[in-house]
């Protein structure tokens, strides 16, 4: 018998299965844009890479010398972590979002992506079951959604959706790639629908303490729940407030039940923030004067960068928090990414994060101050 007839799933490593998990995904987005990068990469002035918002600053000093001080650790941490780093977790949600909540429904996971794209799965959500995401919005909604067979299913309102499919109910906010903030009337809404048609709600908040033109509020707030958490979980990450990308630390919080459930599957599947970064977090979640820091650094860079998009002829819709400017010339987006590749300045195309998206640019002002100012000055300011 040929492997093409064999009536069996293809083992590890066999050339078919990755053929198969593969056909279930989108293209890798990010693969789309090596042309335009190599053509911002040969401008004179080298390239402002404007396309992915990874931090570009020190990690802070105070969470260097935590995740140093925690380096001899040659045992096992576990999954839950130890009660001090879900106690400093719920003290920060306490204190930043104004939620009451204890240490057993909080579990640190491996940066926030992870979630997203595994949480479909470990919840046994399968073939029939919809995932639900907005219209525009980051693209491991989606994959999540494909990765265990699941439809995936964009959305306005809540109000279009089919309640009796509908599985899980993502929100973001604030978005990325929009910047844009719901209000606590909108999220309340959100949580409602939820709540009446029994469907889990995960709210991705790994953005809120970045609001610039409005105060992001989470759905774990009592003016939002009511002070009920059931049904609800909300992602947070350090990637960005304490530049942290490079630790992956991240938490999950909210419904104790469904946080009991994820942390029985995820010992299973050891999938363990390692111990020095539990430590880091720690240090970082106790102290705010270097997200203020950061705050302030961030918010140099978008004006400029917003002032001189402008000036060159952009409009800027929503971006009233997060990291990253919504901008559009009003034609087609890969026309935009190619013109500003050739002044050397990289963006991310809006039809990334859905057809919605499809004449805008996702802008990251989250270069370094120096490439800034280069293309401030390459935009005409």
């Amino acid at each position: 018998m040929s492997t093409t007839d064999t009536p069996y799933a293809p083992l590890p490593g066999h050339p078919g299965a990755a053929r198969r998990v593969s056909d279930l995904l989108p293209v890798f987005p990010w693969d789309k844009l090596e042309p335009y990068k190599k053509t911002a990469l040969a401008h004179p002035g080298g390239l402002c890479d404007f396309s992915v918002g990874t931090p570009v600053d020190p990690v802070p000093e105070l969470i260097q010398k935590a995740l140093a001080a925690s380096t001899d650790t040659p045992g096992y941490p576990t999954v839950w972590g130890p009660v001090e780093l879900r106690e400093a977790i719920a003290g920060w949600l306490r204190r930043r979002v104004g939620a009451e909540i204890g240490p057993e429904a909080i579990l640190p996971t491996i940066g926030s992506k992870e979630l997203v794209a595994w949480l479909p799965t470990q919840l046994g959500l399968g073939p029939g079951d919809q995932v639900a995401y907005p219209r525009l919005a980051y693209p491991t909604y989606e994959v999540g959604a494909r990765l265990c067979g699941a439809e995936p299913v964009e959305y306005d309102s809540v109000d279009e959706l089919d309640p009796s499919r509908v599985r899980l109910l993502w929100l973001n906010s604030p978005s990325n790639p929009t910047g844009r903030v719901l209000s606590v009337a909108e999220l309340r809404r959100a949580v409602e629908w939820a709540r009446e048609h029994r469907v889990l709600l995960v709210s991705d908040e790994c953005y809120l303490e970045l609001g610039w033109e409005a105060d992001p509020a989470s759905v774990l707030h009592p003016e939002v729940c009511g002070g009920d958490h059931e049904g609800l979980l909300v992602v947070h990450s350090l990637s960005k407030r304490s530049n942290l990308a490079g630790y992956r630390a991240s938490f999950v919080a909210g419904d104790r039940v469904v946080i009991r459930e994820l942390l029985e599957i995820r010992k299973h599947g050891g999938m363990i923030v390692p111990a020095p970064v539990q430590a880091a977090t720690i240090a970082a979640l106790g102290d705010d004067a270097h997200v203020a820091e950061q705050r302030a650094r961030y918010a140099a860079r978008r004006g400029a960068l917003r002032a001189a998009l402008e000036a060159y002829g952009f409009r800027i819709e929503h971006s009233e928090a997060s990291l990253y400017l919504w901008a559009t010339q009003d034609r087609p987006c890969w026309e935009t990414v190619a013109e500003l590749a050739e002044l050397g300045i990289l963006v991310a195309p809006g039809d990334f994060y859905g057809p919605a998206g499809e004449r805008f640019v996702r802008v990251a002002f989250t270069a370094t101050d120096e490439r800034v100012q280069a293309a401030v000055e390459r935009l005409g300011g």
